[in-house]
């Protein structure tokens, strides 16, 4: 389902906008992420898909993500950001980022 939406428009949310300003990711940087992930996972949010490339520099090795909702012919960028350091696969999220979902959730 990923690589058949690959030459799909995508649209972007005012959400990852603001993200990509505040980690400094170009929209050209998002797309290769999107075009080639290291690593695909399940989103935090519903119906959603994290795609994630590493960035081993040699000092401070980190990881952008991107999480896209896919919806009937279109791919929407729901998010984008960076992530200091590397993850495992399929780590789980830490307590206090959950907390702040179901929080979020409620209101």
């Amino acid at each position: 389902m990923i690589l058949e939406k690959m030459n799909q428009p995508l649209f972007w949310t005012s959400h990852s906008r603001a993200k990509m300003r505040f980690y400094g990711l170009s929209e050209s940087r998002v797309k290769k992420v999107i075009r080639s992930p290291e690593r695909i996972e399940y989103g935090i949010a519903p119906d959603t898909i994290a795609l994630m490339q590493s960035v081993k520099t040699s000092k401070r090795p980190y990881e952008i993500w991107v999480m896209v909702e896919d919806i009937k012919t279109d791919r929407k960028v729901v998010s984008a950001w960076r992530y200091p350091g590397i993850t495992k696969t399929g780590e789980p999220l830490p307590d206090d980022i959950l907390r702040e979902i179901k929080i979020g959730k409620k209101l």
